[in-house]
């Protein structure tokens, strides 16, 4: 009951003032030389010249490559060396800014910065409650509010979990309205099919204004290939669609080593350059000067299982690559963050979680995906890892704002007053600091073994059951304009009664 009530006073209090982003001051960390970087990216022309890309199901995509002057054969494009990295050099911006619907809360992306995002996608939720079940539009919101507690989110996400209760062809709109009516962060639009996009820039039209949103982004699309080289006319169509509204469109292929890109490391770069490449390039022939990043989910598999691993060594060391061939590119970077293959939110899950988390921030990635809750491969957005992820996501944000050397962190008047043989416990300067001098986690346990045994011998799933939970409790609702409001809802309405439901699933 202790431990209860201590958890219930740390979730009342006033939330952490810090930046909307992280701005880095640590890193990045190369992992490739000149040499070798010149390498993957000769590589990349020679996929793009020889081997080329397929864009399937979407003639306008060919139509407009061949306007531009590439090599067509049916589906398959071709492009001359350079081609795709000088139109991407010469319009796409290094740097832009997202909106929020609370302005302190927009983010930028590109330079220095760091957006972390929750999960993204899981049709499962997990918490140690109800165990592992189909999600719905209910977990959808929880997470929402969730998600709007944690200082260290910088952004509300997309699809934070698959509400399978409703129909499949019409969830995206009231996955859109939780974003929106439960968070005042920026959020994620559609990704699949030029018509659920449509419906995105719609609604954020609404919120935002179509003039505001003509000048500075407001939505944040994925569009992510076919590995390998194949992108279908589900992703070109949402790419085109919030292209042409000047949102950014994050090109992403989405590859695992031996399966669907080679086995070794400098294979796979070489492919996943080239694809990003081939997208980037299709969003600057669609709107010259459209933001976009160049995007990375590069991973490994099991050679004896085939199944998804996470947290290893050459996945750090893609991720480390993917940086430095997008700095070059002059493009920021996506990719993800504390992915996991465990079942859990157990060692594993957080040990996978921080390397990937870790990899990502070294690599200089300006916008992080999945970095909280993700588990079982992306099957699973599990309460508790949110949780824990949450705290690791703290840890990070502060690391990397780097060593404060301000005259207050320097101490000098604080050493030259305690002086030879003392301590500090009691002198002003700890009395003015200690409260924002060290990170101060929400779910380690420092007692004694004592205290812990006597407070219920809880380990740290069963502290994070209790702290969400505790979390949600105390979400303060941002509110929303009533005639924004109004106006959403009447356009979903519409929107859903064009079209029959399809199935849920």
């Amino acid at each position: 009951m202790a431990r209860r009530n201590r958890q219930k006073q740390a979730g009342a209090r006033p939330v952490e003032r810090i930046s909307p982003y992280i701005n880095r001051n640590i890193g990045p960390l190369p992992v490739l030389s000149e040499e070798g970087l010149e390498t993957i990216e000769a590589n990349a022309d020679r996929i793009l010249q020889d081997t080329g890309m397929e864009f399937r199901d979407d003639p306008e995509v060919i139509a407009i490559f061949a306007k531009a002057g590439c090599d067509i054969d049916g589906e398959r494009v071709r492009f001359k060396p350079g081609f795709c990295r000088d139109i991407i050099t010469a319009n796409a911006p290094s740097q832009f800014t997202q909106l929020a619907r609370n302005p302190e809360r927009s983010v930028v992306i590109g330079g220095k910065s760091s957006v972390l995002c929750p999960s993204w996608g899981p049709p499962f939720v997990h918490d140690e409650d109800q165990g592992r079940r189909y999600a719905t539009y209910d977990d959808f919101i929880r997470l929402v509010k969730l998600h709007q507690t944690i200082p260290y989110l910088h952004h509300s996400g997309g699809v934070v979990c698959e509400p399978v209760d409703l129909p499949a062809n019409k969830r995206h709109l009231d996955m859109l309205y939780a974003h929106i009516r439960w968070s005042d962060r920026p959020f994620m639009g559609a990704f699949i099919g030029a018509e659920r996009a449509g419906h995105a820039i719609d609604m954020a039209r609404i919120v935002f204004g179509a003039d505001v949103m003509s000048k500075t982004p407001a939505l944040y699309c994925v569009s992510n290939t076919n590995a390998p080289l194949v992108m279908d006319a589900h992703m070109s169509g949402a790419l085109k669609t919030y292209a042409r509204a000047n949102q950014p469109v994050a090109c992403t292929p989405w590859t695992l080593t031996g399966a669907m890109s080679p086995t070794t490391i400098a294979g796979t770069l070489a492919q996943v350059l080239a694809e990003a490449l081939a997208s980037l390039s299709l969003v600057q022939l669609v709107n010259p000067g459209a933001p976009c990043l160049m995007g990375s989910f590069a991973s490994t598999m099991s050679m004896q299982s085939g199944a998804p691993t996470f947290g290893t060594p050459e996945a750090g060391q893609m991720v480390l690559a993917a940086g430095q061939l997008a700095r070059r590119l002059g493009v920021p970077l996506h990719t993800v963050g504390t992915l996991s293959a465990s079942k859990t939110a157990d060692a594993q899950s957080q040990q996978e979680g921080t390397w990937g988390l870790m990899m990502s921030l070294f690599a200089g990635a300006n916008i992080i995906n999945h970095a909280t809750g993700w588990l079982e491969g992306g099957l699973v957005t599990s309460f508790e890892k949110t949780m824990m992820d949450a705290d690791l996501c703290g840890k990070l944000c502060r690391f990397f704002e780097g060593i404060d050397l301000s005259e207050n962190a320097q101490a000098m008047d604080a050493i030259a007053a305690t002086g030879p043989g003392q301590h500090f416990l009691g002198s002003d300067h700890t009395q003015a600091n200690f409260l924002t001098a060290l990170f101060r986690p929400d779910l380690a346990d420092n007692n004694s073994y004592e205290q812990w045994s006597a407070d219920g011998r809880l380990d740290m799933t069963q502290r994070a059951n209790a702290l969400w939970k505790d979390r949600l409790d105390h979400y303060q609702d941002p509110g929303l304009d009533p005639d924004i409001d109004e106006a959403l809802q009447a356009y979903i309405r519409e929107r859903k009664e064009e079209v029959p439901d399809a199935d849920f699933f």
